[in-house]
């Protein structure tokens, strides 16, 4: 399993524009995936901003997260997540 993977199948389950989210454990069971090693997935998901997790622990992907899917490449792609406020050395 991929953070690809499970970002895809986070926006298959999720709305992003709606806020609509599911949970971890639905993840777990459509990916059929170790809780752990989802929650890891999930969390540097998050640290790129390409998931969100709400108070209550639902999930979703971010609208970047939908737009990076949609780019449709199969080719590598690297987020920096230490970069994203724009203070990212050079």
């Amino acid at each position: 399993m991929t953070r690809r993977t499970v970002l895809q199948q986070l926006a298959e389950l999720t709305d992003a524009q709606r806020r609509e989210t599911t949970t971890v454990d639905a993840l777990v069971s459509a990916l059929d995936a170790d809780e752990q090693t989802l929650t890891e997935h999930i969390d540097a998901l998050v640290a790129c901003e390409l998931a969100h997790v709400d108070a209550d622990g639902g999930v979703r992907a971010t609208i970047t997260g939908e737009e990076l899917l949609a780019l449709d490449t199969d080719e590598v792609i690297i987020v920096d997540p230490a970069g994203r406020s724009g203070d990212a050395d050079a």
